[in-house]
């Protein structure tokens, strides 16, 4: 396979000597062109208690490479009194409606404070922008809507960060989770909570919103969705999540969101010792690998049929903190110490870009070609790509990997790594296929030299780049050492 590449990347946001940090990156490609919306948590200092308020660059793809704009503070994405948290930006393909959704939290409360006393102190909030994030409207509450009673058994809660899909129905999904107070009395406080990883929907393009039912049984925090080909089960909703357990866990849904099955474990994506939010990005296989194919070998010269471009890479639809009951900390809970020191297809032939070209590096005009929604989408299989750190005692190098078999947790890859050092938190995005055909992603993610919090990075890399990096995995095992059988809905 020959030494890893390293795509080359660009720094977005850079930490100040004042103590200005940039945490929590999130990313969204929205049509024409794509532009690219890259934002951030701006911070008075690396803990979240001095987070303060969302920060945003746009990118234009201009030639072979990406135009970004200086840096914005999105002043309506707050409450008075709060601090802005927990980007989550999403489109809405049929409106061309871009929403940012967000975590106001009251003053400098911690999560922290806020699972021991059981008072949460978080509101659910978005803004919308009609011109492709160039301007934003003011701040809507969504707290009493889309929350109402189930606030009373919720600690706190938070969205993704990262990216929210739109399934081919029109549904909106905003990935969230939350700590649930599973007993309230214990000599006065708060015995037991435990986080839970589930989704905000709308099926009226925003109007109105309202909250899913939580993954049942592990704990699961910071997550992610994608839709997945479900095979003869038809497509199901894929979320990833952040868990103090030792690996992610994963969880589906069949009735898109609304409820979750009882999640797994995915051994094959172990976590950091204290546990890292990660970035999963669901895209559609290369043609040569759908049922009846037999197979695609890295090295043909099959080219893709056109993709769509919507937010996350999902088809058309026209088409941190603490565990009270330990295992380490989970969810936005990020103070100075977190990182290094943290405890706790595209055309493979010979047209593809080579490393370092592409957005970057190369001088040929380069542009994604994006197609009309089809409806035959929705019924091809998809492959699913992951981004979190590869270090298990600590947040060190940014990592890719990839699933040709979504449903089944022992299919993942070994990494790539993207970035080698001190990295934390991640998103991904499909931002289209060069004229060669190469489907290509884009990934901002935390970086440094010393800490994982010193920049916020964007890179771009092709789906021929990928399966040129990774190992396969360990395959799937059953107990004893058998095959084990895909993971499907019943």
């Amino acid at each position: 396979m020959g030494t890893p590449q390293v795509p080359l990347r660009t720094t977005l946001f850079h930490s100040e000597r004042s103590g200005l940090t940039y945490r929590v990156p999130a990313l969204l490609p929205v049509p024409s062109g794509p532009t690219l919306l890259a934002f951030a948590e701006q911070r008075l200092s690396p803990d979240d208690a001095h987070a303060h308020r969302l920060v945003q660059r746009r990118g234009t793809l201009t030639g072979g490479s990406v135009r970004w704009d200086a840096a914005l503070v999105l002043g309506t994405a707050a409450l008075e009194q709060h601090r802005s948290m927990n980007p989550c930006p999403l489109h809405d393909a049929r409106t061309g409606t871009v929403f940012l959704f967000f975590v106001a939290v009251r003053g400098q409360t911690p999560e922290a404070a806020q699972i021991a006393t059981g008072r949460n102190a978080a509101r659910l909030c978005c803004v919308t922008s009609q011109d492709a994030g160039r301007t934003w409207s003011v701040a809507r509450d969504l707290t009493e809507e889309a929350v109402g009673g189930a606030e009373r058994d919720w600690a706190t809660f938070a969205m993704g960060p990262g990216h929210g899909i739109q399934l081919p129905s029109g549904r909106l999904l905003v990935p969230a989770y939350t700590y649930r107070v599973d007993r309230r009395e214990c000599f006065g406080k708060i015995c037991r909570t435990s986080p839970h990883a589930f989704a905000f929907y709308s099926d009226d393009h925003g109007q109105t919103w309202h909250h899913g039912s939580l993954v049942p049984n592990l704990r699961s925090g910071e997550c992610q969705l994608a839709v997945v080909d479900g095979g003869w089960a038809g497509s199901v909703l894929y979320c990833n999540a952040r868990s103090p357990l030792g690996s992610r866990v994963q969880a589906l849904s069949t009735d898109d969101g609304t409820s979750f099955m009882p999640g797994e474990l995915v051994p094959t994506l172990p976590e950091t010792a204290r546990g890292c939010q990660g970035s999963i990005l669901g895209f559609l296989a290369p043609p040569s690998s759908r049922p009846g194919d037999k197979g695609w070998p890295v090295g043909s010269s099959m080219t893709p049929p056109p993709l769509n471009l919507y937010a996350s890479g999902q088809e058309s639809p026209e088409q941190g903190s603490g565990d009270t009951q330990g295992g380490g900390r989970l969810g936005r809970t990020e103070r100075r110490e977190d990182g290094p020191g943290d405890r706790g297809p595209g055309d493979p032939g010979p047209r593809e870009p080579s490393p370092g070209s592409g957005l970057h590096g190369d001088r040929r005009d380069w542009a994604p070609q994006l197609s009309r929604p089809s409806a035959t989408l929705t019924q091809s299989p998809t492959w699913l790509l992951y981004s979190h750190p590869v270090g298990r005692r600590a947040r060190l190098h940014m990592s890719v990997r990839l699933n040709r078999s979504p449903l089944d947790p022992h299919s993942w890859t070994e990494p790539w790594v993207i970035y080698q050092g001190p990295s934390g938190y991640s998103d991904l995005a499909y931002i289209g296929r060069t004229p060669e055909g190469a489907s290509t992603f884009a990934c901002v993610y935390e970086s440094g030299a010393r800490v994982s919090y010193e920049e916020i990075s964007f890179c771009v890399f092709s789906l021929q780049q990928v399966l040129q990096n990774v190992l396969p995995g360990p395959g799937p095992r059953g107990q004893g050492g058998k095959p084990r059988a895909q993971c499907r809905p019943s």
